[in-house]
């Protein structure tokens, strides 16, 4: 798979509102990640519906799961976030016609300082 299908499919898994929703807990949740309860209890849908949501969101890479004894604890991948920002800003400003070609140095700046 090319990166621009990755980077499609990652863009179209957080399109959807509830998956952004669960990625923002997650990001925010830092290294330490989320229960799968608690992020049930956060957002206020079904356990199916939630575990549709973190199927996909895991299929693309952006959140990972590790068993903790009998809890199962979810992180968001901050690296794959990071290619996806570094695809944006090295592929679509690049060669820019409108003069804005640094648009992407200064998307890594912002990017690197949040």
């Amino acid at each position: 798979m090319s990166n621009l299908e990755k980077t499609a499919d990652r863009l179209n898994a957080l399109g959807n509102p509830t998956r952004l929703q669960i990625y923002r807990l997650l990001v925010r949740a830092g290294a330490e990640g989320m229960s799968v309860g608690r992020i049930q209890e956060v957002v206020s849908i079904p356990g199916s519906t939630l575990s549709h949501h973190m199927k996909l969101l895991e299929t693309v890479d952006l959140v990972a799961k590790e068993k903790q004894g009998t809890t199962l604890i979810c992180r968001a991948r901050y690296d794959v976030m990071d290619a996806v920002i570094g695809y944006l800003a090295d592929e679509c400003c690049a060669d820019s016609s409108d003069g804005r070609s640094d648009r992407g140095v200064q998307w890594r700046r912002v990017a690197a300082n949040t």
